[in-house]
């Protein structure tokens, strides 16, 4: 998988534009297999039910109203279990907004909406699944998603890690933050970029302001 993001922060493109391609390793076969997305960065399959998953951040400028523009859109977790589906960029942010400019005549039924709004300006980037043994049970199959966080907001927010819930079916149920401390108030001193799941089951988080990696691990009392 591929992605092709955004030559400015919203506009309209021809295809393959704001899209998710698939190929072969050696680069055949090359087709779009999701429309749509503004800037994804992280990507992952489901360990049980093999389906596509991907976090997409939202756009930075909506309105020229502040007020407005810290809260919308919000940064999402997107579920792509088959090819062809449009998640709704540059028409309608977040599944129900549409866009100022190039949502006129559009509908939010046109689109796929988010199957988790993660909150505005979070900057997701890197995800991946638990599949190890370390942590506790309730883990497992679990999403990991590394925000990076906001950089335009007026109160700063992301910077952290979130755990998104999955049932038993393979879908998304609701979120919380796992763990987070890199935002002092205002002042950030690391930004989560990606996670990665090791042998041991242990969690690898890589910090591009600190330059840092943190491995979490799980002691059980």
């Amino acid at each position: 998988m591929a992605s092709f993001s955004f030559p400015s922060d919203v506009c309209e493109r021809p295809d393959p534009y704001a899209a998710i391609l698939r190929m072969n390793p050696d680069g055949s076969k090359r087709d779009v297999y999701a429309r749509g997305v503004r800037n994804s960065v992280g990507f992952a399959w489901h360990p049980v039910t093999g389906e596509f998953w991907f976090t997409d951040n939202g756009s930075d400028n909506i309105s020229e109203d502040p007020a407005i523009t810290d809260e919308l859109p919000q940064c999402e977790l997107n579920h792509a279990p088959k090819p062809g589906m449009h998640f709704g960029f540059p028409y309608y942010h977040q599944g129900d907004t549409p866009d100022p400019e190039y949502g006129e005549g559009r509908s939010a039924d046109e689109f796929i909406a988010p199957a988790v709004l993660l909150g505005p300006h979070v900057a997701p980037l890197g995800m991946e699944f638990y599949t190890g043994n370390m942590f506790p049970e309730a883990y497992r199959n679990q999403a990991f998603i590394a925000e990076h966080g906001s950089w335009n907001r007026r109160k700063k927010i992301g910077y952290r890690v979130k755990l998104v819930h999955f049932d038993d079916d393979g879908m998304a149920i609701g979120q919380e933050v796992f763990a987070e401390g890199w935002l002092d108030g205002e002042v950030s001193w690391g930004r989560p970029v990606d996670v990665e799941v090791m042998a041991d089951g242990s969690l690898l988080v890589s910090d591009d302001q600190a330059g840092a990696v943190y491995r979490i691990t799980y002691l059980a009392e």
